[in-house]
């Protein structure tokens, strides 16, 4: 049973589903502290109990989703064409290469700023980083220190529903040596469930 402050009331449920069941009914992806808050709890017991729910969710439909300190309930990647075919939602959304690129960049290498980004792919990234940012897969988390103070990006919660990924940590080890060497240029659009 859990510690919780004299002034929760004792549901009988475990830490995991009264977590679940605030995961459930927020609105969008939330923080560890405010979880803790609601159920009157530490913020380590909350922490702790985070891999317990993943693991119990594993087993059925939904998902959590961990990215940057905060989390929410998603529907598990792959029941994606029943979910859409179910909510009536557009199938695809096409993303450019250039995009795909980007994105990438940011994945690896954030928080990144935009002339970051523009050295690494060797062209100016404004239209493709307008494009990312409209869609919801990346995002302003701040300014570096430096000369003009650019502006830090970051991915989204949205990108890694995109990939089907619960967390930051499950993108594929990046090989510069490996990829660079069987870099091909193509032109096409990659498609992105949604």
């Amino acid at each position: 049973m859990t510690e919780q402050s004299s002034s929760m009331p004792d549901t009988g449920l475990n830490l995991s589903a009264q977590i679940e069941a605030l995961l459930f009914v927020a609105p969008g992806a939330v923080t560890v502290s405010q979880i803790a808050t609601a159920l009157g709890v530490t913020n380590r017991k909350i922490e702790n109990e985070l891999p317990v729910l993943e693991v119990e969710l594993n087993a059925r439909g939904i998902r959590l989703q961990r990215h940057r300190n905060r989390n929410q309930l998603v529907s598990a990647p792959e029941l994606a064409p029943q979910v859409e075919l179910f909510l009536g939602l557009e199938v695809t959304s096409r993303v450019s290469r250039a995009a795909l690129e980007t994105m990438a960049i940011v994945a690896y290498q954030q928080p990144v700023t935009r002339p970051q980004i523009d050295s690494i792919r060797g062209v100016n990234s404004d239209g493709v980083m307008k494009t990312l940012l409209s869609k919801g897969l990346i995002q302003e988390v701040g300014r570096a220190e430096g000369p003009g103070r650019p502006i830090l990006y970051s991915t989204t919660p949205e990108f890694l529903g995109y990939f089907g990924l619960t967390s930051i940590e499950e993108l594929p080890p990046l090989n510069m040596e490996e990829t660079l060497s069987n870099e091909e240029p193509q032109d096409e659009e990659v498609i992105l469930k949604t």
